[in-house]
């Protein structure tokens, strides 16, 4: 067994020891949707690579649905060439009930970011060595409430939050030690900060940003293809 594959396993499990006091629903995408997830590992971040791209934690209709970081259904099945089977959390949110690759609506962040990546890469093959996506946080927070909104995990209380963040913080920099980057870019300032409090000494990593390419993001909203294709380029990363 690959040591990334072993080294999130042993990660996920550590998260399920975690206790929470938020009202919400919690979902651990890397226990119900292992074998994709695995998948994922195994194809795309099994090797070092030069980039290390950085998410904060799922989407509803991305990551929660497929197990993949960022990963919107289509940009799953097509661009990444991934059909494994997706099981479901104990207890659901009747508004975010985990379909899988059936998920009928599109997680437009992921749309965005594996859009960007197929246009630059061609094939998803093109990126082994090149770029390695993942997320801070895989665990999924979802409200109580009727609408079932997503809950960031900054929003938890801190002495929860921290307990969260010290396991995320000691995964990613495993990660960064397996996969041995060049460069490491933070998806949004959460991610970008995460990296710099994790890597501070690292001190041959290259850690830079670019734009969330969530539609809450208004920015994101005026060509964030075009806008994180030029910071890359100026980073010197593409």
């Amino acid at each position: 067994m690959s040591r990334i594959i072993e080294r999130t396993k042993q990660f996920s499990m550590q998260l399920e020891s975690l206790n929470f006091s938020i009202d919400c629903y919690i979902y651990n995408p890397l226990e119900y949707a292992w074998a994709m997830h695995e998948a994922y590992l195994r194809r795309f971040v099994n090797q070092p690579t030069r980039v290390l791209l950085l998410g904060m934690n799922p989407g509803p209709f991305g990551m929660a649905q497929t197990g993949v970081p960022f990963g919107e259904v289509a940009a799953v099945k097509g661009f990444l060439g991934l059909d494994e089977p997706v099981g479901r959390p104990v207890i659901e949110h009747p508004k975010r009930p985990i379909l899988g690759l059936e998920t009928p609506r599109s997680e437009v962040s992921g749309r965005r970011l594996w859009g960007l990546l197929e246009e630059h890469y061609g094939a998803s093959g093109s990126m082994g060595g090149e770029m390695a996506v993942v997320n801070y946080c895989p665990l999924v927070f979802v409200d109580r409430g009727a609408t079932g909104r997503n809950i960031t995990p900054d929003k938890l209380i801190k002495v929860e939050r921290l307990a969260l963040e010290a396991v995320c913080d000691r995964y990613l920099l495993d990660v960064i030690a397996l996969l041995r980057p060049s460069w490491a870019i933070g998806v949004g300032k959460y991610a970008h900060q995460k990296l710099i409090n994790v890597a501070n000494e690292t001190t041959d990593l290259l850690i830079g940003e670019i734009l969330h390419p969530s539609p809450a993001n208004p920015a994101a909203n005026r060509g964030w293809a075009a806008q994180a294709t030029e910071k890359l380029k100026s980073l010197g990363v593409w």
